[in-house]
Order: C-alpha cells, then sequence, then structure tokens
C-alpha cells in the first residue's frame, strides 16, 4: 500500500464528526498524512431532522464526500480503511484492534463502562459495515493508551473480589490525546520517546493529566469513569465517596441524580455559579467575583498537585505539555500552574510545552499501521 485515504469516524449519540486523510508510504517506511476534508452530521434521531439514525449519517456523510462540485473522492474505493474513535476498550484491548464479529462483541461488553459513548461508537461502527462491508474498519479506544499501568496504579482500595467480579478499576481517558502530544513533545525536544519523563495535561471541557514514562502511561488522572481526578467544566473530579451517600440523605434524591450533579452540575460550572468556560471564569475573575476566583484556584491548584505527584511517581520530569482547549489558548492557567514549581526542580531542564492535540491524525495514523501490517 502507497496511497490511500483514510477516513475517520466520532460516532456521538446524535452526531457524527468526521475527517478524512490522505495517507502517503514514504521511503523511511512510515506514511505522510495530509488533511483531505472534514466535517459534521448533526440532530440524528431528532424530531426536526432528515437523518433518523446513524445508517442515515453515515450514507449522508459518503455522499458529500462523492457527490456535487465539493466532492472529495471520485467513489468510494479509495478509501481504504475507516478507523473509528471508540471511547472504552475495557481490559480487553491495549492497541488499535481490526474490527471483527468477536471484537464487536467486546465492544458490546464494554457498554455498561460507558452507556454515554460506546454504543454510539458501536452504532457508527455497524453503519459503516453495512454501507461499506468491503472496508476495513479499525477500532481505537480511548483506554488503550493506558493499560499499561502498572497494577499497583490501577487497583482501588475496595475488596479485591470487585476487580475479579466486576473489572472494577482506573481505567483513564484521553489516551489517544495523550498519546499523541507525547510523540509530538518527543519530535519537539529531539530525543526518543523511550528516553523521556513527560507530564501531558489535556485541559478542556473534560480534564485528564497522564504520566508517560520512556513512552508508557504510568498513571493517569481519570479513573473507572471519565469523573475521577482533577476538577474540570461540569465534572467535581475527586471527592470523598462518603459524600455521596451524605449528599443523596439529605436532598432525599436518587443515586442516579447524584451522578448528574457530579457529571453536569460541578466543577468550574458548580463552584463559580457562573460557566464552565474558562474564558468568562477568568473575566470575573478579574472583576473581582469571588466565586469565580475560587474555581480558578482550585482548578489550578489541583492540576499543579497532580503533576507535582506525577513528577515523585516517575523519580523526574523533562517536560510538561499542555493541550487541548484551555491548556493550549489560557496562559495565564498554564503559568499560575508552573508559578513555583520548578522551585524544587532544575528549571533549565524541565521544558514547558503547548502541543496543539489532534486525536484524529493519530487515530488515521494507528488505523494506516493496523491495515499495513
Amino acid at each position: 500500500m502507497t496511497s490511500c485515504k483514510i477516513l475517520v469516524i466520532n460516532s456521538g449519540s446524535s452526531s457524527i464528526k468526521y475527517r478524512l486523510f490522505r495517507a502517503t508510504r514514504n521511503g523511511g517506511g512510515g506514511a505522510r498524512f495530509a488533511l483531505v476534508t472534514k466535517g459534521l452530521i448533526e440532530k440524528i434521531g431528532h424530531k426536526d431532522s432528515n437523518v433518523h439514525d446513524h445508517r442515515e449519517g453515515i450514507q449522508l456523510l459518503l455522499n458529500t464526500l462523492t457527490q456535487g462540485q465539493g466532492a472529495k473522492i471520485r467513489d468510494l474505493n479509495e478509501i481504504c480503511a475507516i478507523g473509528h474513535r471508540i471511547v472504552h476498550g475495557g481490559v480487553a484491548f491495549n492497541r488499535p484492534t481490526l474490527i471483527t464479529a468477536e471484537v464487536m462483541t467486546k465492544i458490546r461488553e464494554c457498554f455498561e463502562l460507558a452507556p454515554l459513548h460506546n454504543p454510539a461508537n458501536y452504532a457508527g461502527v455497524e453503519a459503516c459495515q453495512a454501507i461499506l462491508p468491503n472496508v476495513k474498519q479499525v477500532a481505537v479506544f480511548d483506554t488503550a493508551f493506558h493499560q499499561s499501568l502498572p497494577e499497583h496504579a490501577y487497583i482501588y482500595g475496595l475488596p479485591y473480589e470487585y476487580y475479579e467480579k466486576y473489572n472494577l478499576r482506573k481505567y483513564g481517558f484521553h489516551g489517544t490525546s495523550h498519546q499523541y502530544v507525547a510523540h509530538e513533545a518527543a519530535r519537539i525536544l529531539e530525543k526518543p520517546l523511550r528516553k523521556l519523563k513527560l507530564i501531558t495535561c489535556h485541559l478542556g471541557n473534560g480534564c485528564s493529566i497522564t504520566a508517560v514514562k520512556h513512552g508508557q502511561s504510568i498513571d493517569t488522572s481519570m479513573g473507572f469513569t471519565p469523573l475521577e481526578g482533577l476538577v474540570m467544566g461540569t465534572r467535581c473530579g475527586d471527592i470523598d465517596p462518603a459524600s455521596v451517600i451524605f449528599l443523596a440523605e439529605k436532598e432525599k434524591t436518587s443515586l442516579e441524580e447524584i451522578d448528574r450533579v457530579l457529571n453536569y452540575k460541578s466543577g468550574l460550572k458548580g463552584i463559580s455559579g457562573l460557566s464552565n468556560d474558562m474564558r468568562e471564569i477568568w473575566e470575573a475573575a478579574k472583576e473581582g467575583h469571588h466565586r469565580a476566583k475560587l474555581a480558578f484556584d482550585i482548578f489550578t491548584y489541583r492540576i499543579k498537585k497532580y503533576i507535582g505527584s506525577y513528577i515523585a511517581a516517575m523519580g523526574g520530569v523533562d517536560a510538561i505539555v499542555f493541550t487541548a482547549g484551555i491548556g493550549e489558548n489560557e496562559a495565564h492557567v498554564r503559568n499560575r500552574i508552573t508559578k513555583g514549581l520548578f522551585e524544587f526542580l532544575d528549571e533549565k531542564k524541565v521544558r514547558v510545552l503547548v502541543v496543539p492535540t489532534n486525536e484524529e491524525l493519530m487515530i488515521a495514523k494507528q488505523t494506516f499501521h493496523v491495515v499495513s501490517s
């Protein structure tokens, strides 16, 4: 295979994001990737939409690519593979995987671990298989990069039988992003990834931090679900588990409602009382809004604390890498996090990098590797 087009699909419950890449193998055994086009199919299944399900959404996507003056490919045979973002791979998958009937079964088994994401991801795969049955499909899992965590980092302090019975453990998320920016950091530093100790900070509406030692994830802030770890846009992050029982009793409400509070009403939004948008919080904090300032302080403090713990876990750090919406664009956030951090380190040897993430490109690269090998 010297050149082909890779279609990357991120299938959500009511939307399908896509990017089309041209992959051209170079003489060194690798490949160069160029973005051909990108797009979004929205309101799938909405009563006022003409797109009733994911199969119709995929068909509309393919029609957009092949028809009219804006067509990007002559016919569908130009697509050599489709890479799918799958949020949860459980313990079964530690790398991108060619999708087979057995793999589809294992993705279904992870529905209970990611009920908001995996069913929609699965529907996207099914639709592509139905319309393009001869095109290879590859699953790229958000959790796969973190399957290298050592046992002492992913086992919770619960009775061990719950891990044995239910696979209740830390999984971690944003793995494709962390992996991508770690590789980019190594390229920028002009050093082999296998010789670096990196801390990658994916800071968007959802936030996670990963300790990447010699190319492998050895710890990460998100856990069994994306709720664990940092204070985020609307997620609470780390809290005392007993507080959930306390709230349920005091508020006389269900665990389902408490779960909604923890995931959608907490974090920056819940603390500030204003917004989950860091830009709005920063502006309000500068004008003296106490709760906005408090949200900003808690957000940056929690990140700094995680960074410090990961420096200790790895025995040092070569670079701290910021990515995603807040990480890439909010310099005042980065400055607050790194202020005073290097008093305990050799500042001349630690780099602070801003690396725009590109999960779709990473999925395209991994898909190309799977179908080429």
